[in-house]
């Protein structure tokens, strides 16, 4: 399989990015219900945003890779590399989780991820397809299994005062918080077999989002199938001993859950409720997330070239979303633009889509981004020189929007 070059950018992936960012936007701004309704923006965005920017951050580390497969001494460059990039954007997320903004920051576990994902560069593309599978079907028992016999989660976003707790911190991360690498592992893994695809195609994109469409809607159906059996809905209401009960089972889990589902019943497994971490969330969200991506780089592919430079100004945010991201979470804290009005939802989008338009006009980079990227491609570049090896500089994923936000 073919793997993306470098430069230039795809602006499919740059306007996938930015719905991302939208989506996990209008969850933090917006209400998820009203009047004990779940709202339809909460119905769209929540859950698959999020899961969105993680399949996007598995297709950069490939991006960043240069080439398919790396071994020897460019593999470990680029474990060194990432190693750092996750540093960064760990403090960076420790940090915002320290500012009270009740945003479940999603940076510190993205920093996890890339330390776990990373070594699945040197995997022939089959087989790292099939480490996601088995990573896919693993995930969730193995989760529910370990949760038995851990604390359940403190609903804490990881900060700077979590290092305190190592122990805790780690716990969270992994098994137990609002993004566990238990069950987010999955999303990587898809993102870089997707990363090793031709996604200049047209045919490839319009693969992408058919196979996309078909998990959203299979798991959809079974997951509704599984709640029609008998008993499940009374084991699922009996052992619902978690965040995010309102009072109805069918409103619940539409609106989601908090990272995990209950421990109590194997049934937990079959739902698709968002942030449930559950088998059918996982292939829905994933489901989402492709046909998304397919969809983008399907409208970036065919669009005349001047409609396709003002796609990438339009939603030039996805070049940059760790900054916008953080740029986001910072503006969410009280009493600076904390409002839960469409009007701040559509102000704040309106911010970040003319910073991405002014980025993309100058063609410059996003300050976290050109801080990230350079401390990552630098340490890789002397880890490779050391050894021999070529060290593949970085590419358009080593900075701009290879991280995003949650929801």
């Amino acid at each position: 399989m073919a793997a993306v070059r470098s430069s230039p950018r795809l602006v499919g992936i740059d306007v996938a990015r930015c719905l991302a960012l939208v989506g996990m936007m209008a969850t933090h701004i917006l209400p998820g219900d009203v009047g004990g309704e779940v709202t339809v923006v909460q119905q769209l965005a929540g859950g698959r945003a999020s899961a969105l920017f993680a399949v996007l951050a598995g297709l950069s580390l490939v991006l960043v890779a240069g080439r398919p497969v790396l071994r020897g001494r460019d593999w470990w460059a680029f474990q060194a590399g990432t190693a750092v990039r996750a540093l960064l954007v760990g403090a960076v997320g420790l940090w915002l989780g320290g500012l009270g903004t009740n945003i479940a920051v999603i940076l510190a576990c993205y920093a996890v991820l890339f330390v776990v994902a990373a070594p699945f560069v040197a995997l022939p593309t089959r087989w790292l397809a099939l480490a996601a599978g088995v990573s896919a079907l693993a995930g969730p028992p193995l989760s529910l299994l370990l949760r038995r016999e851990l604390p359940p989660t403190s609903y804490a976003v990881p900060s700077f005062d979590s290092l305190s707790e190592p122990a805790a911190l780690l716990r969270e991360l992994t098994l137990t918080g609002y993004y566990p690498v238990a069950t987010w592992l999955p999303y990587l893994l898809v993102g870089m077999v997707l990363g090793r695809l031709d996604l200049r195609s047209a045919a490839t994109a319009l693969r992408v989002a058919a196979a996309g469409l078909v998990a959203v809607v299979v798991a959809w159906v079974v997951a509704d199938a599984h709640l029609e059996r008998d008993g499940v809905r009374r084991a699922l209401v009996e052992t619902f001993d978690v965040a995010g009960w309102s009072g109805n089972l069918d409103d619940s889990l539409t609106h989601g859950l908090y990272g995990v589902v209950p421990t109590g019943s194997w049934s937990w497994l079959m739902v698709r409720a968002p942030h449930s971490g559950a088998w059918l969330d996982l292939v829905m969200t994933t489901g989402s997330a492709c046909l998304v991506l397919g969809l983008c780089l399907l409208l970036g592919r065919l669009a005349p070239p001047l409609v396709g430079r003002a796609l990438g100004v339009l939603f030039g945010a996805g070049a940059l979303t760790l900054t916008l991201y953080t740029l986001h979470v910072v503006l969410r804290q009280e009493g600076w633009w904390d409002g839960d009005a469409p009007t701040d939802f559509v102000g704040q989008v309106g911010l970040v889509l003319v910073i991405g338009a002014v980025v993309r006009v100058f063609e410059v980079r996003g300050p976290l981004e050109a801080l990230v990227g350079r401390a990552a491609s630098g340490t890789r570049r002397a880890v490779g020189r050391r050894g021999g090896g070529s060290g593949p500089g970085s590419g358009p994923g080593s900075g701009p929007g290879s991280v995003g936000g949650p929801r």
